[in-house]
């Protein structure tokens, strides 16, 4: 009984074991299994986080491609605008990038004549018939207006220039030959005028002295030009930035306005005034529009009145170079033009004494109505081109003994010119309504020279004055 028990107790004990292996077994199997299942899920999750990450990708694609579709419309869309504009301009001939590359030389730093708030300007020479011809004799200087990008003026000018020298044609206008506008480049291309501005005549060394008689008649072209577009224009033009630097002179010294980009459609019907951001260099800027961004056709008069004062004086309207109480042109005039012994010594002295004397006292009287503060007191343009027509007449008789250093003493006025509001039709169509009222404040009634009060004429025997 002992062994058949001791056999059944080793069998049992072997069969325990058994049981016990292939519970072993079944555990090992799931826990693999559950292994498997978990690194399969986490293979599922990975595959769908990158699918989602893809499909991120490809919509951030997508949006990105929908944003420079909608770029390229917008600029595809201003671009046919623009070319809209210029097509009214039908007499402006299209220049490829590459025929102003050719008419430059590649912009050879031996063709460069300046830089401005546009951009860099350079001389060409352009075929003068429609088609470019690098060997055609017919070739004429031209000058290369090219845009930067990141100046102060930009595209907004350019178009300017585009629409009014497009179509605005006028002896003392500067010719716009045409332009260029291929991808982001804009080039304008203007007739060259080779002896520059009248700024670098008037205030750079070295520049051959203009006499009296040549000043008046640059004075009375720029006149000319500013007529043309307040009063005979096909529509009133307010240039907004006269000054000496955008007064061309060609090899007869005749002058020409240029640089349109500020250019303003001047008021029209009932509208006595355009509102508009204040643009314009400063000295030249008219004080009511300083004041209250309102612009008008007497904007330009007064800028025309500082221009002929840094004709007549030498002197730049504001020059930082100058010492504190010479800086602003005006502020050092006016206790100097109140003296008749000192007002010789207002006059350029690179005119050596030789002007007519009674020639200067008109033109600085000229100079005084032009500068009234109240604007509807300053006179029209073309009265202001009268006074100047009748300087110039006038000095067809003038010889040295009627200079500055005679005796005689003038005894003139500006008779014909405008002193108050106008019933001059053209007037009105700049909005300058007749009226007793001031279009700006009281305390910019009087001219910024304080003679509204008769001009003293000057001394008779002038003593120098240091």
């Amino acid at each position: 009984m002992r062994s058949i028990g001791g056999v059944e107790a080793g069998k049992s004990n072997e069969g325990k074991k058994n049981k016990d292996g292939a519970q072993g077994a079944i555990e090992e199997g799931s826990r693999f299994w559950k292994k498997l299942k978990i690194f399969l899920g986490c293979m599922i999750l990975s595959s769908k986080e990158k699918g989602n990450s893809s499909d991120k990708s490809t919509q951030g694609r997508n949006v990105r491609k929908d944003i420079v579709r909608q770029k390229r419309s917008k600029r595809s869309s201003s671009t046919n605008k623009d070319e809209e504009l210029i097509a009214n301009s039908s007499n402006l001939r299209r220049f490829t990038f590459h025929d102003i590359q050719n008419a430059t030389s590649n912009f050879d730093s031996r063709t460069f004549l300046g830089r401005g708030g546009f951009g860099t300007v350079f001389k060409g020479w352009v075929d003068e018939r429609e088609n470019y011809s690098a060997v055609s004799p017919t070739r004429i200087p031209v000058a290369v207006k090219t845009l930067n990008p990141n100046g102060f003026q930009g595209h907004k000018q350019w178009l300017a220039e585009i629409k009014y020298l497009g179509e605005l044609y006028h002896p003392n206008l500067v010719r716009l030959v045409g332009y260029c506008m291929e991808e982001d480049k804009r080039v304008l291309i203007y007739e060259y005028m080779c002896r520059g501005s009248l700024e670098k005549y008037l205030f750079q060394r070295g520049t051959m002295r203009l006499p009296w008689r040549i000043r008046l008649k640059i004075a009375m072209d720029a006149a000319n030009g500013l007529t043309f577009l307040h009063e005979e224009a096909s529509r009133a033009v307010i240039f907004r930035d006269f000054k000496t630097s955008n007064i061309l002179l060609d090899k007869d010294f005749n002058a020409k306005l240029s640089d349109f980009g500020f250019a303003k459609d001047a008021p029209v019907g009932d509208k006595n005034h355009v509102s508009t951001e204040v643009m314009g260099t400063e000295g030249y800027i008219a004080p009511e529009y300083v004041m209250t961004g309102h612009l008008t056709s007497k904007s330009d008069v007064y800028s025309f009145g500082m221009v002929l004062l840094e004709m007549v004086t030498g002197r730049r309207a504001v020059d930082q170079k100058r010492p504190a109480k010479e800086k602003n042109l005006v502020d050092w005039l006016r206790p100097r033009i109140r003296s008749k012994e000192s007002f010789h010594h207002v006059m350029d002295p690179r005119f050596e004494g030789q002007y007519p004397i009674k020639h200067a006292y008109r033109a600085m009287k000229l100079v005084v109505h032009c500068l009234r503060h109240d604007p509807t007191a300053r006179p029209l343009m073309s009265e202001v081109v009268a006074e100047l027509k009748s300087l110039i007449d006038d000095g067809m008789l003038y010889s040295p003994s009627n200079s500055a250093t005679s005796p005689s003493i003038p005894s003139t006025s500006l008779g014909r010119i405008h002193v108050g509001p106008s019933n001059h039709v053209a007037a009105n169509k700049y909005g300058l309504r007749n009226s007793s009222e001031p279009n700006v404040p009281s305390r910019f009634q009087a001219s910024p020279l304080d003679l509204d009060s008769p001009l003293t004429p000057p001394s008779q025997n002038p003593s120098v004055e240091q």
